[in-house]
């Protein structure tokens, strides 16, 4: 028997729908189940041919259990090694690498001094930065946001550089990305499982969170298969199984705003209906797919484009 197992927080509709849909299929020695961790040793795994990660991001212990996992053999989705070693100012210069479109951004050294360290940390470090450089080359309005963060947590829009300097002086020591605005004509959140399966949705984040998948605009064919490769194009070079991708339409150009979501938004509520039967449906087909195919003492993670390219020495693009 192959058990899937699902790892989760506070969320229950797509957990629980996603353990009813796997088991409602009768798929021969392929059972689902929410993960139940009691113990944990070097070495040994617990059993779960796959593993879907719903929150790891925020339980380091729970990370560290889930590597444990890979290294003896479990399909984790997402792979932890990769999403421990991501952020969002890499996925940017990734995609400035691979012919996608982003948005002009800089990170930013963290307002406050990390703790343990002093001014003497620094001694690389140019003090007053090239702030009318940096300024000049983002523009304004901008938004800057955690280079490591999700969920709009501490996200603000700046008009100038008086902003950009009361604003940063509250952000502690997060370090931040500014970001050029771009002032998007349509926008779409797009779902991508498998590194196959894509899902375009017309998004407005202007909206009220609960009325946010109500946009009045929908893709021609053509921007469609476009947004489809950009979507697909990402993932493959991230390695993401599970993760969702941002794209706002400016001047008909798709650029890639927010693309490492790794446990992306998929509760009932915030996704709607039509949204979330695919995304409960996909995610079982591919989780059944996974578990079939996963052997027993070995590696069965998906690493993406960049790592195997980098590591054989092949070009990026």
């Amino acid at each position: 028997m192959k058990k899937i197992g699902i790892l989760f927080g506070q969320e229950r509709s797509f957990p629980m729908a996603f353990i009813e849909r796997v088991n409602s299929k009768g798929i021969e020695n392929i059972v689902a189940e929410p993960v139940r961790i009691d113990k944990s040793a070097q070495g040994l795994n617990s059993g779960y041919a796959v593993i879907i990660d719903r929150i790891s991001q925020d339980v380091p212990f729970y990370r560290a259990i889930l590597k444990n996992e890979a290294l003896t053999g479990t399909a984790v989705i997402n792979n932890p090694f990769w999403w421990s070693a991501d952020d969002k100012y890499f996925n940017n210069s990734l995609m400035t690498q691979i012919g996608v479109p982003v948005p002009k951004t800089v990170i930013l050294p963290s307002y406050d001094l990390p703790t343990d360290t002093k001014p003497e940390s620094f001694s690389n470090l140019a003090y007053p930065l090239a702030w009318d450089e940096i300024f000049a080359y983002v523009g304004f309005p901008a938004y800057m946001k955690p280079y490591a963060g999700g969920g709009w947590k501490s996200v603000y829009k700046l008009h100038d550089k008086e902003e950009f300097y009361q604003k940063h002086g509250e952000t502690e020591q997060l370090v931040m990305l500014l970001q050029e605005e771009i002032v998007f004509e349509e926008y779409y959140r797009c779902y991508c499982i498998g590194g196959k399966h894509v899902r375009i949705m017309p998004y407005e984040p202007r909206n009220p969170h609960h009325l946010r998948y109500q946009a009045e605009f929908s893709p021609s064919p053509e921007r469609l298969r476009l947004m489809e490769d950009i979507v697909l194009r990402i993932n493959h070079y991230l390695g993401y199984d599970f993760n969702t991708v941002e794209l706002a339409v400016k001047d008909g150009v798709p650029y890639a705003i927010d693309f490492g979501n790794p446990a992306p938004d998929a509760e009932r509520a915030g996704v709607g209906e039509e949204n979330f039967e695919w995304v409960v449906e996909t995610a079982a087909n591919y989780a059944i797919e996974r578990a079939v195919a996963q052997k027993e003492g070995q590696s069965n993670l998906t690493w993406g484009e960049y790592i195997k390219r980098s590591a054989t020495g092949v070009p990026l693009i």
